[in-house]
């Protein structure tokens, strides 16, 4: 067993650390949950994001952020509305190519880390609005930010702040991508839009964007423009789950430039040569809501849903659930390390999976 480490969070946010035991070894050895990090009953981690550069892990949660390093697993610091961040609630981080740690919450604007100093935008800074779900950079060091009101186009180097909306297929942006071509990718509540250069492309369902719906589910009233009053990111309608094939939680680009969106109810979508291929609970999935997606260094997916954990190899799933350790089963955040350490963020704290080592 590994040690029990006991951390505190603003003085209220209680963190722990203990191990599981070990699986007998296979021949192809899975990844297992092998330790967890509790944050209190009540708190949602919403945001992860590795900082290779210091080897650590940051946290976004419904409280606030902290800062673990990786080698340790000891908590270097903790922050809130008082240290600098612009609101408690984090649902989005981003780490740019200069070290700067981006902080998008919920209802606050964003702030802006490094080195003990930060900086906050609102709109009167140029900012499209309070409401931050997502980060992502070009290579030419122009930063992106997703929000309820269109993207931010974000200079690093003159720091000038322009606003894509009208361009947009719909101006509610939770995911966003850039490919190793340097096109921007933005999963939206009303499809996908891709910029390159210039030119604009979008998808929707009706162009293979989502997973039909086959249990007849209900349509999600959550969605669409002027509906701020119920965008409480909730995923039931009257309790019972719901669809929306258009509305896309999360984005990613893949190590050959395939496109994945995990979507509310239909599950997880691939564009790749042109053609979306899309993955539900009947092929696999833990479950059909997709808030989060990743690719591990070994080139595996793993995909946050509302049903717990997917780890897809390109042939099989493999599911993780709270017997297997996880803390929660609405997985929300999803971070990998170079070594392949795949971080995952729940309501009530933090696993850590670890692919055990290949018999000798």
């Amino acid at each position: 067993m590994n040690p029990r480490r006991i951390l505190i969070l603003a003085g209220a946010m209680l963190v722990a650390l203990s191990a599981c035991g070990k699986p007998e070894q296979t021949v192809a050895p899975l990844p297992r949950v092998d330790a967890s990090f509790n944050v209190g009953d009540n708190t949602y981690v919403r945001s992860l994001a590795i900082d290779p550069a210091t080897d650590s892990l940051w946290v976004g949660t419904s409280v606030g952020a902290l800062e673990i390093d990786l080698k340790t697993e000891l908590m270097l610091n903790t922050f809130t509305r008082k240290d600098g961040l612009a609101n408690e609630y984090v649902f989005g981080i981003g780490v740019d190519s200069e070290g700067f740690k981006w902080f998008g919450t919920n209802a606050g604007g964003a702030s802006r880390y490094k080195d003990g100093d930060w900086q906050v935008f609102f709109p009167m800074h140029g900012l499209a609005d309070y409401w931050i779900y997502a980060f992502a950079e070009q290579r030419d060091k122009i930063y992106w930010i997703g929000t309820w009101a269109g993207a931010n186009r974000v200079d690093l180097e003159t720091m000038q702040i322009k606003t894509v909306k009208d361009e947009l297929i719909n101006e509610w942006v939770y995911g966003l991508a850039v490919d190793s071509q340097n096109r921007v990718w933005f999963g939206t509540e009303g499809g996908v839009s891709m910029l390159d250069g210039e030119t604009w492309t979008h998808w929707t369902h009706e162009d293979g964007l989502g997973g039909e719906n086959l249990q007849g589910l209900p349509a999600s009233a959550n969605t669409g423009l002027g509906t701020r009053n119920r965008h409480d990111l909730t995923v039931t309608v009257g309790g019972d789950a719901s669809y929306n094939p258009n509305y896309v939680f999360s984005m990613i680009a893949d190590n050959n430039d395939a496109i994945w969106a995990g979507t509310w109810g239909a599950g997880v979508s691939r564009l790749a040569n042109g053609d979306w291929t899309s993955f539900t609970t009947k092929d696999g999935l833990a479950g059909n809501v997709v808030y989060s997606i990743a690719q591990g260094a070994d080139g595996a997916y793993w995909f946050g849903t509302n049903n717990g954990l997917s780890r897809y190899d390109g042939s099989t799933w493999t599911n993780y659930g709270v017997p297997d350790g996880l803390l929660g089963t609405d997985v929300y955040a999803i971070a990998v390390t170079s070594d392949n350490q795949i971080w995952v963020g729940t309501r009530s704290g933090v696993a850590r999976l670890t692919a055990p080592a290949p018999e000798a």
